[in-house]
């Protein structure tokens, strides 16, 4: 191979080396620290020994159970009702992918927004005494603010959730549109020939093709959503955390002891979220050898 040609091979792989740099430094680096604080070496406050009671003591914790628990719970709802909507939002922008230009790009807008900046959203719409009650109570359909259903603070999650939706839907949409629209359409046109239904072309062809798509919407809104930290810390009721916030109770208590116990649901969200890349890449080699890449 001449010197030119392996510059040129090289070349992007020099340019990505700075980014390569910054991960392992922060991601990689911090998350080592995380695993090695987490089996109780925290030599600054005198503990040296490495153990593993600190997860011993997290497994044994009732609060750890109820929160991976809820934090499952919020992970897959949100992201179940996500995918499910997204497609059919997908849908909707394909068969009207006709119209104007402001309709076909309006459900693009909510990925360019902050989760932070849609939770304070949420947080002034929904609340007790958010615009919606004084709509309603305006409206005389609730007498007092405290008729009106509590979505934010609440132990159902529903604040949550709803960011998520806002955010999750679009996102889904956009990745299953993008697939939709590279769809060739002379499979669509044999089926029709061969006397195939909408349904029919919908389920044999359409949605398997869209099938690796979908799946891994589902798990990059799951994974997010497990370790997501702000949006549960924000709407989320305080008798009810997630496992971030869990992480972050413990780490700012006074006990000193509490931190490698910190550390160490750390890892186990940071596990949880590897487990998810690990399968996706699992579905990916899956559908590619059976010719259904969809487009990933």
């Amino acid at each position: 191979m001449s010197p030119l040609k392996l510059k040129q091979r090289a070349t992007p792989y020099l340019l990505i080396i700075p980014f390569l740099l910054i991960i392992g430094l922060i991601f990689v680096g911090g998350l080592i620290q995380a695993a090695v604080q987490s089996l109780g070496y925290l030599p600054a406050f005198g503990f040296s020994s490495l153990t593993l009671d600190n997860y011993r003591r997290v497994f044994t914790d009732f609060r750890f159970i109820g929160s991976i628990q809820y934090t499952f719970y919020i992970s897959l709802t949100s992201s179940v009702t996500s995918v499910v909507l997204g497609v059919f939002v997908a849908f909707i922008v394909y068969k009207a992918r006709s119209g104007n230009k402001f309709s076909f790009a309006a459900y693009k807008i909510p990925i360019v927004i902050p989760h932070i900046v849609v939770s304070i959203m949420v947080f002034h719409i929904f609340f007790q005494t958010g615009i919606v009650s004084r709509l309603m109570h305006s409206a005389g359909m609730i007498e007092s603010a405290n008729e009106f259903p509590l979505f934010i603070y609440d132990r159902r999650g529903v604040g949550i959730m709803l960011v998520y939706l806002y955010k999750q839907i679009p996102f889904t949409a956009l990745m299953v549109f993008t697939i939709l629209r590279n769809i060739d359409g002379k499979y669509l046109q044999i089926a029709e020939n061969l006397g195939a239904d909408k349904f029919q072309i919908l389920t044999r062809i359409t949605l398997p093709l869209l099938a690796p798509t979908i799946l891994s919407a589902f798990l990059i809104t799951f994974a997010f959503a497990f370790g997501a930290f702000e949006v549960p810390y924000l709407l989320g009721s305080p008798s009810r955390v997630t496992l971030p916030v869990l992480a972050f109770i413990d780490y700012r208590s006074p006990v000193l002891a509490d931190r490698p116990v910190a550390m160490a649901v750390n890892v186990i969200i940071s596990a949880v979220s590897l487990i998810m890349v690990l399968l996706y890449i699992r579905l990916l080699r899956f559908f590619t050898k059976r010719g259904m890449e969809g487009g990933f």
